[in-house]
């Protein structure tokens, strides 16, 4: 039976079909029809402009930015395909392509309106008493605190401690004025009670008259830029960039909402995603590019979609020769970025740090994206609390939530020592984060976001077992399926090893039906070890550092295979 699969998307969506190559263009991934986002040489644009006419094309947008001169154009006689042919035949062409389309499409659900609560008994002297600040787990993680999708207390019992040490970090410092973080999305509301005090803010500029009163090519930017609208008013008509703001930077102790990691910020709005969430390559490099000449501390970037583009990695690679930090959405596929990209998370950047989701259970959220070779970190994701528009705030899951947490904590050191090179700064993220077998094979860093961690530059050293030390043992009740296994069939088991350091299985064959019929090991915390699909034989799992293993299998309604037999375990005591 020929199947479809569904794929559900919670916070962030990454429109791909696939894996692409760099320098590779695919009129198939979603972008704007018969548009085309061409780079012109240097010195050659009049060139260009004289000729563009006998492609049969009109131009829609220049853009003279930091990292070159670009033209967008439109073709309504030509396919994007031919149309892109053409322009790459004129010598005056760097590179063409598709006006891919980005999505920040959320969400798991929300909760309208204000929420209540009450104010919480601070944990420790840095705490805010921020009405609703007992609910943002993801900055103080009691075990009980985290939000449901309706804004309720969870029933969940959950990790404390799993957050990202906020409180203790708050200790050193809560940011500074001077820290300014570009949140480039669908814009700020602006007015927002709990972010009106934060928002940066453009003193050289006289609002409402229309002038480019600082003579630097935008007219009215007082709070920020929009690049949709191609105007100075970002206010956000969607939620998705006013959420982000608010778990970046909500003031402290103002009496009302939530807290964010940073007190002391600037936030810019740089709006290119439209209110219904969905923005262009042309606008997204107008908006990156206004950040940089801005110059901007920290650029959050909670989107993503399109094929690689060369122009959008052009753009963050100007933001890295400025020392600008280019925080990104690893995206929410339950995808592995290794062999299928996710942008602009997996642009191969120095500056840029790939953000994987985890939940207030201390594991990967089931909608994260990651990536042993590209996603950096993991941070908060699951359950966020923070401001919308209009003074109200919901609750948000996604890695698009995860992203300004780790903006704040990278703000923070920022406020705390300045600016570092980018490199450094994200080997030291890396290096600082708290390991767990949860984040091993699905991060680089094989940790979560530490703020404490990364301020004091304590590196919790990474236990790993000796190679020599395994023993392997019979597993007192074989874990086998029926061959061939049966549909809709769900079994699991669970093995404890007492005094044991470390485990791993070593499977014998599993054969199931790929991308539907799963084999999966956990930990004890619930924690994956390893979700195999396929075949393999003789398969040895990542270990775990728990005493306990639950193995579980699940079919599906058709296109049963052999099914898995597992006779063996590896054990150091």
């Amino acid at each position: 039976m020929k199947k479809t699969t569904i794929v559900s998307v919670l916070g962030l969506a990454v429109l791909s079909t696939g894996a692409f190559a760099k320098g590779t263009q695919s009129t198939e991934i979603p972008h704007v029809p018969g548009e085309v986002l061409v780079k012109v040489k240097p010195g050659f644009m009049g060139k260009f402009l004289a000729k563009k006419s006998l492609m049969g094309a009109e131009v829609k947008k220049q853009l003279n930015t930091v990292a070159g001169q670009y033209v967008l154009v439109k073709s309504n006689a030509k396919s994007t395909a031919s149309l892109i042919s053409d322009l790459k035949s004129l010598p005056e062409v760097s590179f063409a392509e598709p006006n891919f389309i980005y999505k920040a499409i959320d969400n798991v659900q929300t909760v309208e309106g204000m929420l209540a609560g009450t104010v919480r008994e601070a944990f420790s002297a840095s705490a805010p008493r921020d009405p609703l600040y007992g609910k943002l787990w993801g900055l103080n993680n009691t075990g009980s605190n985290e939000p449901d999708r309706n804004g309720n207390t969870s029933p969940n019992v959950n990790v404390q401690g799993a957050d990202v040490a906020a409180e203790q970090a708050w200790g050193i410092t809560k940011g500074s004025k001077r820290v300014v973080v570009a949140v480039i999305d669908t814009g700020i509301d602006y007015n927002h009670p709990d972010l009106k005090n934060q928002m940066w803010t453009n003193s050289k500029e006289i609002a409402g008259n229309g002038i480019d009163d600082d003579n630097n090519g935008y007219v009215d930017d007082i709070h920020g830029w929009n690049a949709e609208g191609n105007n100075g008013n970002p206010m956000d008509g969607n939620a998705h960039g006013t959420h982000c703001a608010g778990t970046i930077g909500a003031e402290h102790n103002n009496g009302i909402g939530v807290a964010g990691v940073m007190d002391d910020v600037q936030l810019m709005a740089v709006k290119f995603l439209s209110d219904s969430g969905s923005g262009s390559l042309a606008d997204a490099v107008e908006a990156i590019d206004y950040a940089t000449k801005m110059n901007v501390d920290i650029m959050s970037n909670s989107w993503g979609g399109g094929g690689f583009s060369q122009a959008l990695e052009d753009s963050i690679k100007a933001a890295k020769d400025k020392g600008i930090v280019f925080v990104a959405a690893a995206g929410n596929d339950s995808s592995n970025n290794d062999s299928r990209p996710s942008y602009p998370a997996t642009y191969q950047v120095d500056n840029v740090i790939s953000v994987a989701s985890h939940t207030a259970g201390d594991i990967v959220s089931s909608f994260s994206n990651t990536g042993k070779r590209t996603v950096h970190v993991a941070a908060p994701g699951s359950n966020i609390l923070s401001s919308t528009p209009n003074g109200e705030y919901k609750v948000f899951s996604g890695t698009s939530m995860a992203t300004p947490h780790t903006s704040g904590v990278v703000g923070l050191l920022i406020a705390e020592q300045g600016r570092l090179p980018v490199l450094e700064l994200r080997n030291r993220l890396m290096a600082t984060t708290v390991p767990g077998s949860a984040y091993r094979k699905t991060t680089v860093a094989g940790g979560r976001v530490s703020a404490y961690n990364f301020l004091t530059n304590t590196r919790i050293p990474r236990q790993e077992p000796n190679e020599r030390d395994w023993r392997v043992e019979q597993l007192s009740e074989v874990f086998e399926t029926a061959h061939p296994y049966l549909d809709n069939t769900k079994t699991s088991k669970t093995y404890t090893f007492p005094g044991a350091k470390y485990v791993k299985f070593v499977i014998e064959k599993y054969e199931t039906e790929a991308g539907y019929d799963f084999l999966t090991l956990k930990d004890a915390k619930g924690g994956v070890i390893e979700k195999l699909s396929g075949k393999g034989e003789n398969y040895e799992t990542d270990y775990t550092d728990t005493q306990s293993v639950t193995v579980e299998f699940s079919s599906d309604s058709s296109q049963a295979r052999w099914g898995v037999v597992i006779k063996e375990v590896k054990v150091i005591y």
